[in-house]
Parts: structure tokens; C-alpha cells; sequence
């Protein structure tokens, strides 16, 4: 069957070395016996080595030639091949609401989304592993202190235990992307809920690194307002970057607080 032309508008740049699709493939190992769901088959370069691996394997793939190449190349997998938009799908209906490995060669234009995606469904997805831009491993997989650490790395790592793998060069792409890649796996970590308000806690984070060089005192005024108490404390010297995810629970926990404190003060000067 005639290959399958990358297409820009879907982010995809197909992987031609084996070897690495073999490296990609066997980071899934770390979670034996969960079947694997693979985002952006694409030609199948790395569904062709996790077939092998006696589980159950489905891929999910929006690029109707991709899908057609797919089912004429690997017709035992006909049934597990779902032409869709894996942001949009239902993942509760994909092995009967049981748990399993998300993996895949991800489309670069939206690795980011599919990560918040899993974060939604992080009851049934214990482990993720795949390759996306170096830039964004690095992200996710930073510290505090480090000028990549942000948004993701904190909400992801609330959660998952990050593994920056390896590193991908540019040449063994078709078409080869203008950034290097990485490959990354995170598992699950023993947190079953956040010792806090887990929506205001998104909402701190979000809040204070979209003004990541300020410090605190200034970057929070969106939620606390400008002369609230709290700020006062020297926690509120730091920039976003300098806390830790157990910081950034204390401080949800703190901001709360102060909300509270503030509604129960309004309420009791109407009440006047």
C-alpha cells in the first residue's frame, strides 16, 4: 500500500528508526499486564513492536489514511484500530472502564493537551510513556528553581513520578522536526487526593505563573485582591518557580483560608 504523507496540520512527523521505536515501545513495560492504548499510530512504527508484547493494544488515530494504512497492514488489529480524536473520546469506554497504559509517538501541536487530558482521567491511566518535544520533557520533568519549571510540572507531578528517558535527534523523522525530542514516562504516585481544594489549587498555580517574575504578593492579587493579610508572609517574597508541590497545597490551603475569612467579614459588615 502506498505510505501515508505526513501532514503539518496534524503535527505529524513519522519516526523511521527501529531501534528507537523499540526503545519507545518497551518504556510500557514498567506496567505488565495493563492493555495499551496508542495515540497518533500513524504507519504503525512503534504499534508493530507493542503488538508483541501479549496484551491488549488499541490506537486511536484521527488521519483517515493513517487509519486506512493501518487496517490494510495490520488486520489483526482491526477491531482495536478507532478513528478519532483522542481529546474528544470517552476514555472510560475504551477496555470497559478498566485501567491502562497511554502511549504514542505524540503529535507535538497538542502533547500539552493530551497530558491535561490524562491528568482528567488519572484513575484509569497509571502509567503514560511516549516521546514529544524535548522542550516540554523538560518542563514536565523540572524542579523548582529551574527556569523551565511551570504549569505542567507541578500539575503533572502532583500526581505522576517523572522519568526524563532519552533524547531523540531530528534526523530519524520524516519530515525531521526543527526541535530535538525526549522520551518520557511517568507513573502514578501514591497521592490519592491533594491535601486541599483541588480546583483553587489549578487556579493558583495558573494564576501565578502566568506572571512567573513576579513575586507572589504581586502574582496572586487576582485571586486574594490587593491588601489581604496573607501577602505579608515572607513565602510571598518568592516567585511561582521557587515552590515546591507540597508548597503550592500549603498555599492553596493558606489562599482559602483568607477567601473565607474575607466572605465571613463582608457578610458580617451587610449584616451591620
Amino acid at each position: 500500500m502506498r505510505l501515508v504523507k505526513p501532514k503539518k496540520f496534524l503535527g505529524q512527523h513519522f519516526l523511521k528508526d527501529l531501534k528507537v521505536a523499540q526503545d519507545i515501545a518497551d518504556t510500557v513495560d514498567v506496567c505488565p499486564g495493563l492493555p495499551v492504548l496508542e495515540v497518533g499510530p500513524g504507519m504503525g512504527v512503534l504499534t508493530q513492536f507493542l503488538v508483541k508484547k501479549e496484551r491488549p493494544v488499541k490506537v486511536v488515530e484521527l488521519d483517515y489514511e493513517s487509519v486506512a494504512y493501518l487496517r490494510e497492514e495490520y488486520p489483526s488489529l482491526e477491531d482495536n484500530i478507532i478513528e478519532d480524536d483522542f481529546l474528544k473520546m470517552n476514555l472510560q469506554r475504551l477496555f470497559d472502564g478498566q485501567p491502562f497504559v497511554l502511549t504514542g509517538n505524540y503529535p507535538y501541536n497538542i502533547s500539552s493537551q493530551i497530558f491535561f487530558k490524562m491528568l482528567d482521567n488519572k484513575e484509569l491511566i497509571p502509567c503514560c510513556t511516549g516521546m514529544i518535544q524535548k522542550e516540554v520533557a523538560e518542563r514536565i520533568a523540572a524542579g523548582p528553581g529551574s527556569k523551565t519549571y511551570g504549569i505542567l510540572s507541578i500539575l503533572i507531578q502532583a500526581w505522576y513520578r517523572v522519568e526524563y528517558l532519552f533524547t531523540v535527534h531530528e534526523h530519524v523523522f520524516n519530515p525531521p522536526p526543527k526541535v530535538k525530542s525526549a522520551v518520557i514516562r511517568m507513573t502514578r504516585n501514591e497521592t490519592q487526593a491533594l491535601s486541599c481544594d483541588e480546583k483553587l489549587f489549578k487556579q493558583v498555580v495558573k494564576t501565578t505563573f502566568n506572571q512567573r517574575r513576579k513575586t507572589l504578593r504581586n502574582s496572586i492579587k487576582p485571586i486574594l485582591g490587593k491588601d489581604c493579610p496573607l501577602t505579608e508572609d515572607v513565602l510571598f517574597n518568592k516567585r511561582p518557580e521557587q515552590l515546591s508541590v507540597q508548597q503550592f497545597i500549603d498555599l492553596t490551603n493558606s489562599v482559602e483560608e483568607a477567601l473565607k475569612s474575607h466572605k465571613a467579614k463582608i457578610d458580617v459588615d451587610n449584616m451591620e
